[in-house]
């Protein structure tokens, strides 16, 4: 293996194999180095793609050439209890000529793919590559030490996107030794195969159409939320929990998805799948209070290694974050060869880059959502008083009925209370 290179980035995941794209196509030697056997090999995904603007610079035609599985025209929010669900859809043509609400993916895939793209561009993808450590000249990185072949490598930049427990940026110093359980979450995810057809029926699809759905009330009282999506002849199925609240409450995360897999409404829409695997995954939901500083001397820190990941409730959003955040990335190294300085105050101009793009502005967007998040009420009162009005208002059981204004009133006074509920809508007001 060869020992110096113009660049060195670390993991092949969305952020670092853009980052690596864009340094070798400006003609750098850059090494990606990937832990797994293969890009994709350790990630857990079940979720959307969003659109790539940072990748249409490199594709112009990405979307036709990605691996993408289905385009998403039909997008749901669901409330769930232990017997019955509240159903918020949105189904609209306009996506189906123009796929704005993205496509799924299946990450295995998708991420060989942008690492290959990276290699065609003249990238030097090393794989089963961990980094043990950080090599210093005085206070600036020039290199990482690599459990293989016994091996240093230098380079005057190194680009860290290994991820949320980043273990680059902690040994560099620019992120706490230890992370806040109050901001991270764990996902877990089953991949259900079943074959198209049943998909399109089930679901109301044809073609390459996709379907999402976001849940809430399907954690037991967990704080998070569920989320099903559709690929082209399976479906995803998960949770993304709290860490705090799901470790307070004893219960494991596999047993939390069984459950939420044997609920009536999710029974139905899983009939006749089979499991192909199970998966977990740390997810940095803190959001913008949660970014570690972000460069040093000759060191930059991209995706979700910076916690550079939106979770609203009703989206979650990273790779798009993940991808334009390793091309910033890129970006500064070429301009701090340009000028032969990979100092701090050089590599400053990647902070710069972020503040400026929509990935900082929308998590500063959104810098109250975490907190409204952390609200129990969310994740059981709320899913139990929409089903409770919706069964009332359906009931035909030779009762008298109250008026909508009557029953809505006297149900949030028993499941909620007006003060409580008067100050959740505040808190989401304030946050979304």
């Amino acid at each position: 293996m060869k020992r110096s290179f113009d660049a060195i980035v670390i993991g092949a995941g969305p952020a670092g194999s853009s980052a690596a794209l864009t340094l070798a196509k400006a003609g750098l030697d850059v090494a990606l180095l990937e832990r797994g056997t293969f890009p994709g090999e350790k990630n857990m995904f079940g979720g959307v793609l969003h659109r790539l603007t940072a990748l249409e610079e490199h594709f112009p035609d990405f979307w036709d050439q990605a691996p993408l599985e289905r385009h998403i025209v039909k997008k749901s929010l669901s409330f769930l209890t232990d017997e019955a669900s509240f159903n918020v859809n949105f189904d609209t043509q306009a996506s189906d000529r123009t796929p704005y609400n993205g496509y799924t993916v299946y990450r295995p895939r998708f991420d060989r793919w942008l690492a290959d793209e990276a290699v065609k561009a003249g990238a030097k993808l090393y794989c089963g590559c961990t980094v043990d450590d950080v090599i210093r000249d005085g206070a600036r990185i020039v290199g990482v030490k690599i459990m293989r072949d016994g091996g240093d490598l230098r380079a005057p930049v190194v680009i860290a996107a290994d991820g949320v427990l980043s273990f680059t940026a902690k040994k560099a110093g620019l992120r706490r030794p230890s992370f806040d359980p109050a901001q991270m979450a764990v996902g877990v995810k089953a991949l259900i195969d079943l074959p198209k057809e049943v998909i399109d029926e089930r679901f109301g699809l044809v073609r390459d159409q996709g379907a999402s759905n976001e849940l809430v009330g399907c954690t037991q009282g967990v704080r998070g939320g569920g989320f099903l999506y559709t690929n082209y002849d399976s479906l995803s199925l998960g949770l993304v929990m709290h860490l705090g609240s799901l470790s307070e409450s004893g219960k494991t995360p596999y047993d939390l998805l069984n459950g939420f897999m044997e609920q009536p409404q999710m029974a139905k829409l899983l009939k006749g799948g089979k499991l192909l695997e199970y998966s977990a995954h740390l997810v940095p939901e803190g959001g913008y209070d949660m970014v570690p500083e972000t460069y040093g001397d000759g060191i930059l820190v991209a995706g979700d290694a910076a916690a550079l990941c939106i979770v609203t409730g009703l989206n979650l959003e990273g790779i798009n974050l993940a991808t334009h955040s390793g091309m910033l990335a890129a970006k500064a190294t070429i301009e701090a060869h340009e000028r032969k300085d990979f100092s701090k105050r050089s590599l400053a101009t990647y902070k710069k880059m972020l503040d400026a793009s929509y990935v900082m502005q929308d998590l500063k967007l959104y810098r109250r959502t975490p907190h409204m998040l952390h609200n129990d009420r969310i994740y059981t009162a709320y899913p139990d008083l929409l089903c409770g009005i919706m069964d009332e208002i359906y009931r035909i059981d030779g009762t008298p009925k109250d008026t909508m204004t009557r029953l809505l009133m006297r149900t949030v006074k028993e499941k909620i209370g007006l003060k409580n509920m008067l100050a959740d809508v505040y808190s989401g007001w304030r946050a979304l």
